[in-house]
């Protein structure tokens, strides 16, 4: 099944252009051997968008607050995003309220995994949650300095 997987991500990486990074960050999720362990788990849909100094991940969220929402590093490049997917109802304002209908649907557990590339900046990343997304923005480290060539003339 891997294999397939594979196969797609480089059909997909070769048809969009996408650079080898964004191939890395858009199916490790996919291809993850956790995979199993994560049933009953909400996969949450994900943009991920590569600006020349930084990657934005954008999430939906809706109903979870900011509080509900766990966002860690794992092994210095695993970017991980957890929520338990409880919404507190609200009670009624009197003794003796009772809800009538219950409609909305209480948000799922969410476990989101992406292995970052190696020129993102795990020690600058940020977080905010407004108006049910998600966004995290990681920043890129600078490009390693070019290695000069020096003539040494031979005496």
């Amino acid at each position: 099944m891997s294999r397939v997987v594979d196969d797609v991500a480089a059909a997909v990486n070769h048809l969009f252009g996408f650079p080898e990074t964004m191939e890395k960050l858009v199916f490790h999720s996919r291809s993850n051997p956790e995979a199993n362990e994560n049933k009953g788990v909400g996969s949450s849909p994900v943009d991920i968008l590569d600006s020349p100094k930084e990657y934005i991940f954008y999430m939906d969220v809706p109903g979870l607050s900011k509080s509900d929402i766990q966002v860690t590093v794992e092994d210095e490049k695993t970017l991980v995003i957890r929520s338990n997917g409880k919404r507190k109802r609200e009670d009624g304002e009197e003794e003796g309220c009772k809800y009538i209908r219950l409609e909305r649907r209480v948000p799922q557990k969410v476990l989101r995994k992406f292995r970052l590339p190696e020129n993102a900046n795990v020690s600058a990343i940020t977080a905010k949650c407004e108006n049910g997304v998600l966004t995290l923005v990681v920043e890129k480290l600078p490009p390693p300095p070019k290695s000069k060539t020096v003539e040494v003339t031979i005496s």
